[in-house]
Formats: structure tokens, sequence, C-alpha cells
């Protein structure tokens, strides 16, 4: 039987300290290819929780597998109590990485830390070149010279590591490989499907995601989204049962720009429907909050948007004015922050490049400056793959056009 890999990590995007990194572009673009290269299976922590399995088989690869790897960026509890138990069972064969700005909470400075440099979005080709080749040979003398990496073992020599039998271990590993593939069939399919627009299809394989890994909020976000997209039975009960999808996420408690951004979506298109002016007070609101703990340009560009719109229909002068004004302060701001992402080094390979582009140029119009908007409409065009990204710019623009 093939060596395994087991990975400790997240799903999807996650925020830590002001900063959202889609924890998918280091599973795939940096410890499924190094791990794979090195002749091993690779299984996915948050691919095989479900109540049938998790008893049995978590703490099985946390005990036994011949590898761990932990990637402890934005501190997932789940991920450091698992990194907790690996060190408390096996004394070595265990790496720890992490995104150069991401925090942790305690101090293990005296492990050794696999850092790579993670964009946010994404992470660039020759980063993500640059860190396969690199945990490749860390994989390979990890695993040749099974030196001590856990604490416990260091620190007290005489401890036992604990050893299940090997027979019960491969029956575990096999089913374990064949969920793993078949949850992962389903988010990539997911993926495809919400490229080429059928939401429709998009929303139930996200819910059959969400069912299999009931409390993982990637799967949850992208089925609230896959379902007011859909526009079906009609737009507005899409838009009410993607908001009671959110809903079980607490978009009030929460610091999730991720949340909170569809959260808001959801409400500014139930206003653009009804004109109900909570509904813009709520979009408002949430769309405040992940831009102001985030300065997430997405969120920020949308919480301007509606900005606009109150300041459209409120009839008193004082705050019709304060409305304008917060929206032409908070463009300006978006403005500055992407100008800094595109000082970064290959800033270009950014898989999310195409609405950067966008959004600076709906700023730009907004903010009446015409060359800007040009030039960056002209880039972004250039990027655009589906027609419904298109019409999400041509939206934006049409919105203010109408103010």
């Amino acid at each position: 039987m093939k060596k395994t890999c087991f990975v400790i990590m997240g799903f999807g995007e996650k925020s830590d300290s002001g900063k959202t990194y889609d924890l998918d572009m280091t599973y795939k673009n940096i410890i499924k290819p190094a791990v794979e290269e090195c002749g091993l299976t690779c299984i996915r922590g948050d691919e095989i929780k479900d109540s049938t399995l998790i008893d049995k088989s978590m703490y099985a690869l946390l005990v036994q597998t011949e590898l761990v790897i932990a990637d402890i960026t934005t501190y997932n509890p789940n991920a450091l109590y698992e990194l907790g138990i690996r060190h408390g069972s096996k004394p070595f064969s265990t790496i720890i990485i992490k995104g150069n700005d991401s925090l942790i909470p305690f101090d293990i400075n005296h492990n050794r830390i696999f850092h790579y440099k993670h964009g946010g979005e994404d992470i660039g080709k020759s980063e993500a070149d640059r860190c396969v080749k690199k945990l490749k040979e860390l994989i390979e003398i990890v695993l040749k010279n099974q030196e001590t990496d856990s604490p416990l073992f260091e620190f007290i020599p005489s401890a036992q590591p604990h050893v299940i039998p090997e027979e019960e271990f491969s029956g575990i590993i096999k089913e374990l490989a064949e969920k793993e593939e078949h949850l992962f069939g389903i988010v990539e399919r997911a993926k495809l499907e919400m490229k080429t627009e059928d939401f429709e299809e998009a929303k139930k394989l996200w819910k059959k995601a969400h069912e299999s890994v009931n409390d993982e909020p990637y799967f949850i976000q992208q089925h609230a989204l896959a379902t007011y997209k859909s526009k079906t039975p009609s737009e507005k009960i899409s838009l009410q049962d993607a908001l009671q999808i959110i809903s079980t996420l607490n978009p009030d408690d929460t610091n999730d720009p991720e949340t909170l951004g569809i959260t808001g979506a959801i409400y500014k298109r139930l206003w653009l429907l009804d004109n109900e002016k909570e509904y813009l007070n709520r979009a408002i609101q949430y769309y405040r909050k992940g831009f102001q703990l985030n300065d997430d340009y997405y969120t920020g560009e949308n919480y301007a948007l509606c900005l606009d719109f109150m300041s459209n229909i409120e009839e008193n002068i004082e705050e019709k004015i304060y409305y304008k004004v917060e929206a032409k302060k908070t463009r300006e701001k978006i403005v500055e922050i992407i100008k800094e992402i595109f000082a970064e080094d290959n800033y270009e390979s950014r898989t999310d490049i195409k609405w950067l582009y966008a959004t600076m140029s709906v700023c730009s119009f907004a903010l009446d400056k015409q060359p800007e908007y040009e030039k960056y409409r002209k880039l972004f065009e250039k990027k655009v793959e589906a027609k419904w990204e298109l019409e999400t710019f041509k939206d934006s623009i049409n919105h203010i056009e109408s103010l």
C-alpha cells in the first residue's frame, strides 16, 4: 500500500488579521502536487469529516499515517487541535506550514515551520512553483531521517507512540480515499457549473457537498451564492432561499468577509426588486462591516453603490449629502487599496486580477476619472471568460449612470 499524507487544514476562503486566504489554492497549488510527486496518497482532513467516519478515521490518520502536513494559516482551531493530537501520538514526520502574514495564537517557534507567501485570493505561479520544489525536498528529508519533531517526544523521550494494527489502518485508508475522491469530485463539478452559469445544477451540487460536511462555511456560502444566482423558481424566492441558507452562518455575529458579502448582495438584490428601504439599510450594514474589517474591495465597491442608492432616495438633505460623501471616500480608499496590490510583484498572476480591473474601472467611472475608467475597462474585458462577468460589470456602470 502507498504511503499516506494526511493534510490538516481548512476549506475555501478563511480570514485572519484582516486578510482573507483561499486555502484551496494552498492545497491544490502547493501541498497536493508536492505530496503526490513524492509518491504518497494525499488525503485532506476537512474533506472526510462526517458523522459516520470521524471517530474511527480522523484519529487513526493522526496517530498512524506516515506523514502529516498541518497548515495553520488563519489559525483554524480544528487544525491546531489535530496538530496537538499528532504531536502527542507520533514523534516524527509532521510538517507545519503557514502563510507569511498569518498569526499564531501561541509560541511554536521551537518547531520548524515551512513558510509560503499567500496573496490572499491566490498564490502566484512563481511562488507556487518554488514552494512545491522546496516542500517536496522537505518531505523527502522528513520521511528519510525520521527526526523527532514532536515537542512531547522531544522533551519526554520515554513516551511511547501509539500503534494501530496494520489491517485495521489499511481498511480505514481505503474507505477514506474513496470518500475524499467523491467529495472532491462534487466540489470540482460545482465550480465548473458555476463557471458555465448552470446555477441550478451548481446549487444541487453545493447542497450535496454541504450535506456531506455540515459545518463547513465554504460549502454553505457557495450553496447560498448559487441559489440566488439560479433565480428559480423566481428571483425573489431564490433570494429568500439564499438568505435562509446563509443565515446558518450567523451573519450578524461573523467577521467572515465572504459571508458578509453574500448577505449584503442578497439584501441589495431584494431592494432592487422591491424598493423596500429596510433591505437597502441591511445591505449597507453588511457591506460596511465587510469593508471596514478587511478592506475587501468587493464589499467596498458594493458598500459605495448602496450608499449612492440611499443618497438618491433619502429626503433629509444632510443625510443625502452624508451618504454621497461617504460613497466618494469609500471609492477613493478602494482605489488606493488596489494600487497597493498593483505595486506587488507578479500581481498579474492573481486569480482575481480581472475583478481588480473591474473594480478599478467602476470606481474610476464613479469618481469621474474617464481615462482610468477606459484603461481598466479594456483590461477587464480582455480577461472576461463568461457572459455573466461582463453583465455584472455593465450592471454596476448602469446603476451609477442612473443615479
